[in-house]
């Protein structure tokens, strides 16, 4: 403990400037420098390539689209060894019609309630590494385009600095 009041940390310096803020939500945080989610933390210059792709579909919708599948091919197997197809009313064949259409519903119905996610993707040293996943599509449009103008104000070099005003264009009379 510390009772001099003096500080563990260096005195800031008054013309120290902070890092451009370019998003900050809790644990996603963008600068002109750094780009941070949760515990990890990248300097934008390391990033050399992005890219944005969707991630695999949700693990319970493939499994029912699997088992729905599975037993309805079961089913038609097993009537058609036992010569039980010959013996169906049409109003049956229609139903079996239908019931082969639930695995494709599943598929709908799995990707509109649980959506594969969002992924940011970039080469960091060239290696791939997942940056940044999310569900939430305006969100992660917002990090994208955030870390997109942080690699552009690095690349450029120039700083994040407003470009100098210029005197107003008044015609020559």
């Amino acid at each position: 403990m510390q009772t001099d009041r003096s500080s563990a940390r260096p005195p800031r310096s008054p013309h120290a400037t902070a890092p451009t803020l370019l998003y900050a939500r809790p644990g996603i945080v963008v600068t002109a420098e750094r780009f941070t989610v949760g515990r990890n933390s990248w300097a934008v210059t390391e990033i050399t390539q992005l890219w944005t792709t969707r991630g695999p579909h949700d693990r319970l919708a493939v499994r029912a689209v699997a088992v729905s599948a599975a037993l309805i091919a079961a089913v038609g197997l097993l009537l058609g060894f036992t010569g039980g197809l010959e013996r169906l009313t049409a109003g049956a064949y229609l139903t079996l019609g239908a019931v082969g259409l639930l695995p494709l519903l599943l598929v709908l119905l799995g990707d509109r309630w649980r959506p594969p996610a969002h992924e940011l993707w970039g080469r960091i040293r060239g290696a791939e590494v997942l940056l940044f996943s999310s569900d939430d599509e305006r969100q992660f449009g917002q990090v994208t385009r955030a870390l997109r103008r942080a690699r552009e104000g690095a690349r450029l070099g120039g700083g994040w600095t407003d470009p100098p005003a210029a005197a107003p264009w008044r015609p020559a009379r």
